[in-house]
């Protein structure tokens, strides 16, 4: 029972690709790389990082990673470089500048939208009189004389 539970357990771990032989020495630049590459998407699996990707591109942006902390850029540098060389899609989290803020903002500006129209259509449905005071007295004399019949 607690070999099935710490079997359990274990699968519950995210699993970590990185190979041994990408790891570097420098435990500090090794945190770095490992810390960057959990905020860098795989461009084949889509919805991984590259830390928890198995594909040959995630292992090659693994290394590049770890290549240029080794060259000594900042994290700041590393992530830039990479994003100039594969473009914005690259970062599991975009950054809100440019084109990016139209998606940022669309989901609260559809919500403030929808509320909106909503309010505009409740009071519209609140100002509708009832149809018997809309009638004048002759016409409501002359609505009870057809419903006598």
């Amino acid at each position: 029972m607690i070999r099935a539970a710490v079997l359990f357990l274990m699968m519950a771990l995210p699993a970590y690709a990185v190979q041994p032989d990408e790891v570097l020495d420098d435990p500090v630049l090794e945190s770095r790389a490992r810390d960057l590459s959990q905020g860098l998407r795989c461009l084949v699996c889509r919805n991984e990082s590259i830390d928890e990707s198995n594909a040959e591109l995630a292992r090659d942006l693994r290394l590049l990673v770890r290549e240029r902390l080794v060259a000594g850029d900042s994290d700041i540098q590393a992530l830039e470089f990479i994003v100039d060389r594969y473009g914005e899609y690259v970062l599991l989290k975009p950054l809100p500048t440019g084109s990016n803020m139209v998606l940022w903002f669309a989901g609260p500006a559809m919500l403030l939208a929808g509320l909106g129209v909503a309010g505009v259509f409740v009071r519209r449905r609140r100002g509708v009189d009832a149809p018997d005071k809309a009638l004048t007295d002759a016409e409501r004399a002359r609505l009870a004389e057809i419903l006598k019949d």
